[in-house]
């Protein structure tokens, strides 16, 4: 066994600068965030199989999933598995409320929020003008008046300021490419007292058949929503696979 008070200065030096490199070199092996992007953002050496590369508070971000795939949002098997009512009845939505439906996608949910609020209206945000084409299509389809289409960017939800009471984000929040800058805007388009709303599946479960990185635990979603503000009000846990967690932007 080495005892470090024996030796020299410098073969103490040594031995530490050996032990650093044999660090960083096990960090860049294992593709560990190495290289700084800015002071919100790290970079993995390798992106995972299902994310981008791109860290944030520890996290890979996922990648997103593109308007091929609305067919599989669209999916019959999808009330089973997700119970999209049940999601909608815990919101405690009032009748004149503003609900933004952040990634929106084919307004999968949208459209079941849009009788809640026959007072109000849902803003379908999202950020592929493919999918909200789609969206256009069956909303003429269905004739529903009180959903409109928002194009938003990567950034910025483009919502007015103080104009949601609710932010509802259904397995979306982990595929933001900037999390941080997204997330401040749409704390900005709360009025005061509003709500942020995250479906997500369970990271916290291996048996949840979900890439990894398609899921996120409670403990990370609470973090990053705390980065950005917000209050965590209740995580509601009666849906088969996701959690329902619920915070709120103090007045």
């Amino acid at each position: 066994m080495v005892r470090f008070r024996f030796l020299p200065v410098h073969g103490l030096a040594i031995v530490l600068i050996g032990l650093l490199a044999l660090i960083c070199n096990a960090c860049a092996f294992a593709g560990w965030e190495t290289t700084a992007i800015s002071e919100v953002y790290g970079q993995r050496s390798f992106a995972s199989p299902d994310g981008i590369g791109k860290v944030y508070l520890g996290r890979e971000i996922a990648q997103v999933m593109g308007h091929q795939g609305a067919g599989w949002l669209e999916r019959s098997s999808r009330m089973q598995e997700e119970r999209p009512g049940l999601v909608v009845n815990g919101l405690g939505l009032q009748p004149t409320d503003v609900v933004a439906d952040i990634g929106a996608g084919t307004g999968y949910f949208s459209f079941r929020l849009a009788p809640l609020v026959p007072q109000g209206k849902v803003l379908a945000v999202d950020i592929q003008p493919e999918m909200l084409e789609i969206l256009h299509d069956l909303r003429q389809a269905k004739h529903i008046t009180n959903v409109e289409p928002v194009l938003g960017s990567n950034t910025d939800p483009h919502l007015p300021t103080e104009s949601v009471d609710l932010a509802l984000m259904v397995d979306a929040y982990h595929e933001f490419d900037f999390p941080y800058e997204m997330m401040m805007a749409i704390v900005r388009a709360l009025k005061p007292g509003g709500r942020v709303a995250l479906v997500e599946y369970r990271g916290e479960n291996p048996f949840v058949a979900i890439k990894r990185l398609h899921k996120m635990t409670q403990k990370q979603v609470r973090q990053e929503m705390q980065v950005v503000g917000l209050t965590w009000q209740e995580t509601q846990d009666f849906l088969p696979q996701q959690h329902l967690m619920i915070f709120r932007k103090m007045a």
